[in-house]
């Protein structure tokens, strides 16, 4: 792969420093802080406050949720973790990039092209200190194989980020280390011979550096981003601040510590899903404890699905996805309908609940709004502000005119309104059929109803062929452009 190179003049312009972009006036308020903790295939029925009936008790969630808003239909871009992660930090959708489709891994090569605006090199250009900590996923360096011993150009601080601490890719994915900012805090000169005790206590061979254990990666992460608001005050009192805290659980391995162990009705996952919801509640801590709280846009939310079996529900009884059909890396709602809860005193009304239909690629869309910025065409090219749902009333009219959905293997999906299009048969993902040809009279692709049937159960492709017509259109335009929001 040829090295990235840096044009320059997009980048200026995409920071807001070029004529092209500007920026709007700045609103008379102060700009708020803003906090976003994304979990790590954490479902949508993992949290009491979805599921009443899940098996894992999430404490401190249920008590964020009063002090804000609950979206019931909310959506990441893809059904895994490297293209939302894309999605969320660009909004832009993923398979506009290099990636089509699947997801990184810990050797691969940054993904953002140079030049793209991301939302903490936006923030920064309205005057925010970004800092990022947690599991990466989007490549770093320009080299076919990242070497670790070797500074991290292009990586987190040059995309936005002035500082950032984490893992590479997934924690059961080689090489097994941390880095800070442009270079790894200790090289992977070990070898780790990979586990698998079961399905969910497993981590692949590969390099690992040393004194490194899977096990204290989460509590690691977690503090510093703790530490990090707690210290805030102090060195950079009144300039506002964008933390991105990107947790590795309950993602493989299944690790909880021993305080969590037996805490829920669903086994090792069960018991580290409510360490992570203990993870988020100690950040959540911490900002109260800074004194900045009531100063902070706070957003709670995962990339994609759980990553949860059938015989898992047999055994356990419980549905990390809820009723949805699917999970993690499908086209059916299991794979991207997620959890999504915001906080912002003042701004957002407590205890509330929201039925906009969102995608985590808004984030982009919602901070210009909120900070004054005015996006170039080149940028957020599928970002939407959804500061009407977070701040209510309900807005009259949908804000997003469709969500364009993707699965791990390449299928597409669409939704508009009530109406869900699956371009092709089968799941695309983990559940089988992946891939489904149909039979001489069988509908091409599937069609669902989602106000009456959220589960997907009944297949209306053929019954509405005007609606497939419509929604097929709709997403060959969005594909064809290259773009889905408004350009003015």
């Amino acid at each position: 792969m040829r090295p990235q190179t840096l044009d320059r003049r997009r980048f200026l312009r995409a920071l807001g420093m070029g004529a092209a972009a500007g920026l709007l006036p700045a609103q008379a308020r102060a700009l708020p802080n803003v906090v976003y903790i994304l979990a790590d295939d954490l479902g949508y029925g993992d949290l009491d406050c979805y599921n009443p009936a899940s098996k894992a008790p999430t404490p401190h969630l249920n008590a964020f949720t009063k002090e804000g808003v609950r979206f019931t239909d909310a959506h990441s871009p893809s059904a895994v973790c490297t293209p939302t992660r894309y999605g969320i930090l660009t909004g832009r959708y993923c398979w506009r990039s290099r990636l089509k489709k699947g997801v990184l891994n810990g050797y691969s090569p940054s993904l953002i092209e140079a030049g793209r605006l991301t939302v903490p090199a936006m923030l920064k250009a309205r005057g925010y200190r970004t800092a990022g900590f947690g599991k990466w996923h989007l490549g770093l360096g320009n080299e076919e194989k990242t070497d670790y011993g070797r500074p991290l150009h292009p990586g987190p601080v040059d995309l936005g980020f002035d500082s950032y601490f984490g893992i590479p890719a997934s924690l059961d994915m080689d090489p097994y280390l941390f880095f800070e900012n442009d270079h790894a805090t200790a090289r992977p000169t070990g070898h780790t011979a990979g586990i698998r005790v079961d399905r969910g206590v497993f981590w692949r061979e590969g390099a690992i550096a040393p004194g490194f254990q899977h096990v204290n990666v989460l509590p690691e992460i977690t503090t510093r981003a703790a530490n990090w608001l707690r210290d805030y005050p102090g060195e950079h009192r009144g300039q506002p601040f964008f933390l991105y805290l990107a947790l590795t659980g309950p993602h493989t391995p299944w690790l909880p510590t021993a305080e969590f162990s037996g805490k829920s009705r669903a086994g090792e996952y069960g018991d580290f899903v409510t360490m992570v919801d203990d993870a988020a509640g100690k950040v959540l801590a911490a900002l109260d404890a800074s004194g900045m709280a009531r100063d902070t846009l706070v957003i709670v939310t995962s990339d994609n699905g759980a990553h949860w079996l059938p015989q898992e529900i047999a055994r356990w009884g419980h549905r990390a996805n809820d009723s949805l059909r699917g999970q993690k890396a499908d086209i059916w709602d299991g794979g991207h309908r997620i959890p999504f809860l915001a906080r912002w005193p003042g701004r957002i009304r407590p205890g509330t609940t929201s039925d906009e239909t969102i995608c985590l690629t808004d984030l982009m869309g919602t901070m210009a709004e909120v900070t004054g910025y005015r996006l170039p065409r080149d940028a957020g090219e599928d970002s939407y502000s959804i500061l009407p749902a977070l701040t209510g009333p309900k807005p009259e009219k949908p804000i997003r005119e469709a969500i364009v959905h993707h699965s791990m293997q390449g299928h597409f999906s669409i939704r508009q309104g009530e109406w869900k299009l699956n371009v092709g048969r089968g799941s695309g993902g983990f559940t089988p059929p992946v891939e489904y040809q149909p039979e001489a009279g069988e509908p091409a692709g599937e069609l669902f109803n989602m106000a009456t049937d959220e589960a997907e159960t009944t297949n209306l492709y053929q019954e509405h062929p005007e609606i497939v017509a419509r929604l097929t259109a709709l997403l060959e335009k969005y594909q064809r452009q290259g773009y889905s929001r408004p350009m003015e």
